[in-house]
């Protein structure tokens, strides 16, 4: 029942996002559109106000951390391996680097907020605050790398500064734990203003994600694909599991790492393969297997741990 009760209502968000994309209710410009309000002010703005409204002590994620950064760095020196010896094209590297170990967070939110409620959001938010710029380095380094343009140093770093400094979800992070180490008490109508604010965003961001799923490539890149999702959905949620026992997480935020690592890519390498010269037919693929493939990996995160 857990599995039907949480991981069901996610994927008829999605196939409804779908459906309505199919139907030509919604369109591109309105898919951007929501996408660009859950990511710049919806998704932020619930992060800012769990994480300020939570009450426990940091501390008891830091091995949770720990262990999130340390599987997503290893995940991603395997990818390079594969690469490498694969003689992936130059053009695919960075695409399938990111679909390796990049997560997507709506869908990770989603069922933290059901599965875990309030502890679980305020340990998650926490993991991306750490995780999020150490993958946003990673992603941009083998972009840059192997996107065959001969960038110069100066564009190099405005690359990696951007993606730092300006992640609204970074953002959100910080500013919530700024508040909750304050002791700042939002009143009833801050909270009150919040939860009718974000009420929107995880629906809005499931049915978006839906709603730009593609078919597309995935005859022509169903090798590279496979390989992304089996690094993303089985070799970092082992390696996971194993930095979970490693540095003695357990309870809550046990439970949020293993959430974590089950999660399917994210639909964000999309846009960063577009800008940065990779294979986008490649990302896209590897976005809606990993998407279709993760509801046995997180169910199996449900059922076991």
């Amino acid at each position: 029942m857990i599995i039907l009760d949480t991981i069901f209502p996610l994927f008829a968000l999605l196939l409804l996002g779908s459906l309505l994309r199919l139907t030509h209710i919604t369109d591109e410009s309105f898919l951007k559109t929501a996408d660009k309000l859950v990511y710049y002010i919806f998704f932020p703005a619930m992060l800012f106000w769990k994480i300020g409204n939570s009450t426990g002590q940091m501390g008891s994620s830091i091995g949770l951390c720990l262990s999130g950064m340390t599987a997503v760095v290893m995940v991603f020196g395997l990818s390079l391996l594969f690469i490498y010896f694969s003689r992936m094209p130059v053009g695919q590297a960075g695409s399938f680097s990111q679909a390796c170990y990049r997560f997507n967070t709506y869908i990770g939110m989603a069922i933290i907020i059901n599965i875990l409620g309030e502890e679980g959001v305020r340990h998650f938010g926490i993991l991306l605050g750490f995780v999020i710029p150490v993958i946003n380095v990673l992603a941009v380094c083998v972009l840059i790398w192997h996107s065959g343009k001969n960038l110069h140093i100066k564009d190099k770093i405005r690359f990696f500064v951007r993606a730092l400094i300006s992640n609204p979800l970074i953002l959100g992070c910080v500013g919530g734990l700024l508040v909750a180490r304050s002791g700042f008490v939002f009143p009833r109508v801050m909270n009150n203003t919040f939860s009718l604010m974000t009420s929107v965003t995880l629906p809005l961001a499931l049915i978006s994600i839906g709603g730009t799923l593609s078919f597309k490539g995935i005859a022509c890149h169903t090798r590279a694909s496979l390989v992304a999702v089996l690094f993303k959905l089985l070799v970092l949620p082992a390696l996971g599991f194993l930095m979970l026992k490693l540095f003695h997480v357990t309870g809550v935020p046990f439970k949020t790492g293993m959430i974590f690592f089950c999660l399917p890519t994210s639909t964000a390498i999309y846009v960063l393969s577009a800008q940065l010269n990779s294979d986008t037919e490649l990302a896209s693929s590897a976005i809606m297997l990993s998407t279709l493939f993760s509801f046995v990996s997180l169910s199996a995160a449900l059922l076991f741990f």
